[in-house]
């Protein structure tokens, strides 16, 4: 039976390699630089220039949404009350017959 190409040592080692350097967190990278301290009038134009990037939605997507997990809300409490009132109807029939009657 002749062997698969790649299956040498040297192959495995240079897989594994390459497989290291991808997994290689950029956290690592970010921890080995010193971190560069801002000052406060700087971090404000940082935190303003990220805030005019926001989208917001617009009042109909916020009303769609609210009645979307509303509706959710209602599905849910539906499910769990038909399930608990079947889970208690089996443990009371349990126990009825566990006292013999």
């Amino acid at each position: 039976m002749a062997k698969k190409p790649g299956n040498r040592p040297q192959s495995m080692r240079d897989r594994a390699a390459k497989t290291a350097a991808v997994m290689a967190s950029p956290s690592a990278a970010a921890l080995a630089t010193p971190k560069k301290r801002t000052s406060l009038p700087q971090f404000a134009k940082e935190v303003r220039a990220e805030a005019r990037k926001v989208t917001w939605p617009s009042r109909k997507e916020t009303w769609i949404t609210s009645v979307m997990v509303g509706i959710m809300v209602l599905v849910a409490m539906v499910f769990f009350w038909l399930v608990d009132a079947g889970v208690s109807f089996s443990i009371n029939q349990i126990l009825k017959l566990a006292a013999g009657g």
